[in-house]
């Protein structure tokens, strides 16, 4: 049999240009189509999660642009989707699928989601667990927990905390970060078991804020000190419950860094203002 030596290389030099990351595409993809103005998102990877993305914002009504070289332009809704009645392929896009089901349980329309057989094999169930909590229509069409479903209006409320295992995938609490700016009200997510990928939520909550959405971390007994302060402002509340608050809640903020920006105001449900004729631009890296 013919064989191929590799000797050991005494050094090597050059540059590499490496990929964009799947995570922070498809984040900034969602994010972009949810915010006011147009983005442009550089270095984006190419991918079957991508495109899968790519064309259900355009089926729901969000405007893309591809610009060449990994580079798009998203026109933002400055809100919910305006179509309000879709069926959207999925493929078996896990990093699409589920922060789509959440802005679309809080989109107002009538949406039906489905996959390659392998999608609906994947668990979602406590995506949807945690968006029936606060009164979303969310409806499986096969076996319970798991994709295709079907997603009707409905009346949300956030006056509870939305209670979401930490022990499953993050995709599922990322899913609901990034949707819940969406009801223009303050929104709490207790996590029930610890969070085991807190990296992937740190990717969510700074990319969150560079689009503007302001989040705070606080301790299970500090619940009830912010409840008597909240105030009216669109803001969006990570609620952790760990053994020890005040080491733990100490980590946790070390950890997760979003210095908000001073935006014209974060995405939301309700009319826009003044802001909505004088549309920002934004450049971004998905890399």
């Amino acid at each position: 049999m013919d064989s191929l030596n590799l000797p050991p290389l005494r050094g090597a030099s050059g540059s590499v240009r490496l990929p964009g990351s799947k995570s922070i595409s498809n984040r900034m993809l969602l994010l972009a189509a949810l915010a006011e103005g147009s983005t442009e998102i550089r270095e984006l990877l190419d991918s079957d999660d991508t495109r899968v993305m790519l064309a259900a914002l355009g089926k729901v009504g969000v405007g893309v642009t591809a610009l060449g070289c990994n580079a798009w332009r998203v026109e933002g809704c400055g809100g919910v989707f305006p179509v309000k009645d879709a069926d959207l392929f999925m493929g078996n896009a896990g990093t699409a699928i589920r922060p789509l089901t959440a802005a679309l349980a809080l989109s107002g329309g009538h949406y039906r989601l489905s996959g390659v057989p392998r999608m609906h094999e994947r668990p979602i169930g406590d995506l949807v667990d945690g968006l029936l909590q606060i009164g979303a229509d969310v409806r499986y069409t096969g076996n319970p927990g798991f994709p295709p479903l079907a997603i009707h209006p409905a009346q949300v409320k956030l006056a509870a905390p939305i209670r979401l295992r930490g022990d499953v995938s993050s995709q599922f609490l990322t899913a609901l970060l990034m949707a819940l700016p969406l009801t223009g009200a303050e929104a709490v997510i207790e996590m029930t078991t610890e969070l085991i990928s807190k990296p992937y939520i740190e990717i969510t909550l700074n990319l969150m804020a560079r689009f503007g959405v302001q989040t705070s971390f606080v301790a299970q007994t500090e619940l009830a000190a912010w409840e008597a302060a909240m105030r009216p402002e669109t803001r969006l509340f990570f609620l952790e419950t760990p053994s020890n608050p005040l080491t733990e809640i100490a980590d946790i903020r070390s950890l997760v860094t979003c210095a908000s920006p001073t935006p014209s105001r974060p995405w939301a449900s309700t009319s826009r203002g003044a802001n909505s004729t004088s549309k920002r631009a934004r450049r971004s890296r998905a890399s």
